[in-house]
């Protein structure tokens, strides 16, 4: 109901484009490609509204996307992907928009599903490690692990989140100006 170009740059538990495309933009700079890909999104998947916006872009560009948490952080009715784990993405747990004990403790969590090196190393030799911020270090990745220069992509995925939010925003502004009683979405 505004006279004017909204971007999205996430909404609550729903959505967030933005992440999703400079993500994808990482993805693509780093592997050469952006469709064929086996993508492992790994932590607080019901809470995540990256997790949602990944899951429909990867898996739009012909992505088999593979989900890994505990149960009671999946929401009903997604399913699996895929078999082989190319890319990692870590996400942060959403402990603001929890209302209950959906996890054991932090230290279960990180014991059983937080991203080390030995949990990495049973991924191809290739993967490369990502995390939309802000992250958790020791609960759903190991600092180490995300300031690893030859497997952690995170820094690229600051710098792309700067370079797509102000392509999106450049966009916006040219088609207002190109047609300026639209409203885009």
């Amino acid at each position: 109901k505004v006279n004017c170009a909204v971007l999205n740059a996430g909404d609550g538990r729903h959505e967030h484009p933005t992440q999703a495309l400079l993500d994808a933009l990482t993805i693509r700079r780093v592997k050469k490609r952006i469709s064929g890909l086996t993508v492992a999104i790994c932590g607080d998947i019901a809470h995540s509204r990256v997790a949602r916006s990944n899951l429909h872009l990867l898996a739009k560009m012909g992505n088999h996307i593979r989900l890994i948490g505990p149960p009671t952080l999946m929401p009903p009715g997604l399913e699996s992907l895929g078999a082989e784990v190319f890319v990692v993405m870590m996400l942060r747990l959403q402990k603001e928009r929890m209302d209950g004990g959906f996890i054991p403790s932090e230290r279960e969590y990180y014991h059983r599903f937080g991203l080390d090196a030995d949990k990495l190393g049973a991924a191809k030799g290739d993967a490369i490690v990502m995390h939309p911020g802000p992250m958790n270090r020791g609960v759903e990745i190991d600092g180490e692990l995300a300031d690893d220069i030859n497997r952690s992509v995170i820094q690229d995925q600051v710098e792309m989140g700067v370079a797509v939010r102000m392509a999106a925003m450049d966009l916006l502004v040219r088609t207002r100006k190109d047609r300026p009683r639209e409203v885009m979405a």
